[in-house]
């Protein structure tokens, strides 16, 4: 596990439209599917993790409540899976019945839309406003799994409630902390960075 902090895309930058397919195999377009309500909340987690493992429970929680609020929910694992299979297609579907996830739990298969997002780590957010721009990026909360507190999510919640009420992006933004998204080989990204 080598702790990696997220990139810190700029706010305001549009929303890479993907497809990906769901863990019952069916396709889910951002722009198609997700778009048109008050916005777009997209996650970049995977099964094996202990970051995500942490706050598994609060996310389907969380998720639920924010497709109640009208936010869109996505959450994408672009983890090989051939170096890591817990984190392949038939593995998700399992963990998305397992952890009461509402929302759809898609597979990157050749990590193009990771590198989009520049996502860096496993749990890394990013709630885009109805106009699919980029409004808040970065961690759930201040928990983790060595630090003893509690999962609240703060952070990520704080920046739905400033959403929903047409506020201005909440500042400052923290970059979330998790495990390196695990790369295919030859395919790192340059933006990647790994913290200690």
């Amino acid at each position: 596990m080598v702790r990696t902090e997220s990139t810190m895309l700029p706010i305001g930058t549009p929303a890479p439209d993907f497809t990906l397919t769901d863990t019952d195999g069916r396709p889910v377009s951002l722009r198609e599917d997700l778009a048109g309500g008050e916005g777009v909340l997209i996650a970049f987690i995977c099964n094996h993790c202990p970051f995500v493992k942490h706050l598994r429970d609060h996310l389907a929680h969380f998720g639920r409540e924010c497709q109640e609020r009208g936010i869109a929910v996505a959450a994408i694992s672009a983890n090989n899976p051939e170096t890591h299979p817990d984190d392949g297609p038939e593995r998700m579907a399992e963990e998305k019945e397992a952890a009461g996830y509402t929302f759809p739990y898609l597979f990157d298969p050749d990590q193009s839309v990771a590198k989009a997002y520049r996502a860096a780590c496993t749990p890394d957010f990013y709630l885009f406003d109805a106009g699919l721009k980029l409004y808040y990026r970065g961690r759930f909360d201040d928990s983790t799994p060595r630090n003893d507190r509690p999962i609240t999510g703060a952070d990520l919640r704080g920046a739905v409630d400033a959403l929903l009420e047409g506020a201005v992006p909440p500042h400052p933004q923290y970059p979330s902390i998790g495990c390196n998204i695990k790369w295919r080989e030859g395919n790192e990204p340059d933006y990647f960075t790994a913290g200690g």
